[in-house]
């Protein structure tokens, strides 16, 4: 009886820092949706946004002066090799546009920009063709993962997927059902949190993230045993190892 007894709390202790499989794995409950209602928003262009703008026309030259680097300079890359020159827009929320001035932009869509500036150059251009990017599309990732940093995403379009996988994925403590977003829209801060092993995910409001989020994926209650003070590790080790020894101890001598 005390073999057995010794048995279970040596057991017991052995396995409850112990990860169990279903918590490494995404999608893992619920139903996948029939449709996804969900769809990638708006951009909303706000103060310190830096917008590479293009206007594009059959004379270059006449367009030139609008254009802050050549129509051909490569602006697709992720990295730091994408040129941070733009259009600032300003803690007011405008830009200083040639040939237009001082105009108000922030709260905008990209879409709702490129209008007005169509209309603003009516009088000075022939048919201009507007390209509008955000160049500072920056988002953050933290906690577990294996690459945390900053990352300037070459689009738009980007979820909460992306995110982690440009971190190199989420490390084996990583808690897939409490993954909390941080958002600054309006001036206001909110709140987000995202469950991945939920298969419909793909339906949150924070799914799809906006320009500056912060992704902060947090760690497992079993990560503590990783971090904790070395030597009350090894005391705690050692006291499995007498306890072992004394289970063996009891069966032997029976």
């Amino acid at each position: 009886m005390l073999a057995r007894i010794l048995f279970i709390c040596v057991l017991g202790f052995l396995f409850s820092s112990c990860i169990q499989h279903r918590e490494l794995l995404n999608f893992s409950e619920g139903e996948f949706p029939d449709s996804v209602a969900n769809t990638p928003p708006l951009m909303i262009i706000q103060p310190d946004d830096l917008l590479s703008i293009q206007v594009i026309t059959p004379d270059v030259e006449t367009s030139a002066p609008y254009n802050l680097f050549p129509s051909n300079t490569n602006i697709t890359s992720s990295g730091g090799s994408r040129p941070l020159v733009g259009y600032l827009v300003d803690a007011t929320g405008k830009i200083e546009f040639p040939g237009i001035g001082r105009m108000e932009v922030a709260g905008m869509t990209v879409e709702e920009l490129k209008q007005k500036l169509q209309t603003g150059l009516s009088d000075l251009l022939i048919n201009p063709a507007i390209i509008i990017r955000f160049i500072n599309f920056r988002i953050t990732v933290d906690g577990e993962v294996n690459t945390p940093g900053s990352f300037i995403m070459p689009n738009e379009r980007v979820t909460v997927l992306d995110a982690t996988g440009l971190a190199s994925g989420l490390t084996e403590y990583a808690n897939r059902t409490n993954i909390l977003i941080i958002r600054e829209q309006n001036g206001e801060r909110q709140f987000g949190r995202i469950n991945l092993r939920d298969r419909d995910v793909v339906n949150s409001p924070y799914y799809y993230l906006r320009q500056n989020d912060y992704i902060y994926v947090e760690p497992l209650p079993e990560r503590t045993a990783t971090v904790r003070d070395q030597t009350q590790r090894i005391v705690q080790w050692g006291s499995v190892g007498a306890s072992l020894i004394s289970l063996i101890f009891v069966i032997f001598s029976r």
